[in-house]
């Protein structure tokens, strides 16, 4: 990840944000607030792309990357079960493989160690300026702080993610051991198969993402930034600034950022700039009124599950499938979600659910892409996997205060 340095204010730009999820929106809403001109494009509705079903984790703590040692071991259950939490179609694997032999290569102890420093730094604060910014755009009640819940059935099975734990422990994050009464006390509905919890109490959750990402385009709204539904096409290089070709043709503006997520690498590969990023696709399903089941963020830890309260019901998501951005959704892989949480939950019985499957912008080691490209005047952030949510903010605030510095590049 590329991080340019704190600079100075700088003069007003006509500036394009390309992608109106959390991150883009938290872009074109930084760089607003000081004093930029700027357009928000995206080819959807703001928020309606990965933003939307999401599972408003603000987690702090998630310092491991994806690649962790061993996962070699776990590549013939990738490639033969479908309800692996981390899935690839043998079909999909010649297209995967280059993507695969980074992701593993990422997964050697010094990456893994250097990811994870990494990651803490653009986590740090992340609840905080959350909060700061909710309150700034009228939404202060969607911010909830009430920690993170990881579940596992026994000592053995929390054993194996040992190495995850070292690594927060390393940063000084804080968590606590609980046996099953501590887990009760937290989170009562939880089933008898779980023995084992940690709880981490300073990561957050966000109650409803989509009227989240809502609140922060109106604000930028508001104070004169402009909101535009079109598809970007193409970029290329316009005397000292950038063409962009869409629905409108050809426009010109001073600077770029790229913040499509899982797309962007369709505006960037022709030119020349070629990421290795991948769909982390995931899945969730919601089940309507039932938001009480839990009460704040919680992980079945050996499925790769995350529950959530939302404003409008239990959001459950999580598995990881590599299968590209034309592939159809496997929506076994929603249904699989509901029903363990069915047989892991009293109180779902009558609830009925709803599923979604969305594209979350991976890179191999973790690592998004943040701050200038090669090519001057054009700015990247992307790639933060399943962590848009938590470092929209940080990424945001890097990306305003690099980019109107006195000598932008």
């Amino acid at each position: 990840m590329r991080i340019a340095a704190t600079p100075s204010p700088g003069p007003e730009q006509r500036i394009a944000v390309i992608g109106a999820g959390i991150v883009g929106a938290c872009i074109a809403h930084a760089l607003r607030r000081r004093g930029a001109d700027v357009v928000l494009i995206d080819r959807d509705e703001p928020g309606r792309g990965c933003s939307f079903g999401n599972l408003g984790a603000i987690s702090m703590s998630s310092v491991a990357p994806l690649a962790m040692p061993g996962v070699l071991a776990s590549l013939p259950s990738m490639l033969r079960d479908p309800e692996s939490p981390l899935f690839l179609p043998l079909g999909y694997l010649p297209r995967a493989l280059p993507w695969l032999l980074r992701f593993l290569a990422s997964a050697r102890a010094a990456k893994v160690a250097e990811a994870s420093r990494t990651l803490a730094r653009l986590h740090a604060g992340a609840v905080a300026a959350h909060q700061a910014l909710a309150r700034e755009v009228g939404v202060p009640e969607l911010i909830l702080q009430r920690g993170q819940l990881h579940l596992y059935p026994d000592s053995r099975a929390h054993a194996q993610d040992e190495a995850a734990w070292r690594l927060r422990a390393s940063h000084g994050l804080p968590f606590t051991l609980l046996d099953r009464p501590g887990i009760l006390e937290l989170e009562p509905h939880v089933g008898k198969r779980y023995t084992v919890g940690v709880f981490l109490p300073d990561d957050g959750t966000i109650l409803n993402p989509l009227r989240y990402v809502q609140a922060i385009v109106r604000a930028f709204a508001a104070r004169g930034g402009e909101v535009r539904r079109d598809e970007v096409r193409a970029l290329k290089r316009d005397g000292d600034g950038w063409e962009l070709n869409s629905g409108r043709g050809g426009e010109h503006f001073s600077r770029v950022v790229v913040a499509a997520g899982a797309w962007s690498t369709r505006l960037l590969e022709p030119l020349g700039i070629r990421l290795p990023l991948e769909s982390q696709r995931g899945y969730h399903a919601q089940f309507s009124g039932c938001a009480g089941l839990v009460s704040r963020s919680v992980v079945l830890a050996d499925r790769k599950i995350f529950l959530a309260p939302m404003e409008d019901g239990l959001r459950v998501g999580g598995t990881v499938e590599i299968a590209g951005l034309d592939r159809p959704p496997d929506m076994r892989r929603a249904r699989l979600l509901e029903r363990i949480v069915r047989e892991t939950f009293d109180g779902l019985a009558n609830a009925t659910a709803t599923h979604w499957m969305g594209h979350r912008p991976c890179m191999p080691d973790s690592l998004p892409v943040i701050g200038p490209a090669a090519e001057p005047g054009l700015w990247l952030a992307v790639g933060h996997g399943h962590l848009g949510m938590t470092d929209s903010v940080n990424t945001a605030q890097r990306i305003a205060e690099s980019m109107l510095a006195r000598h932008p590049r």
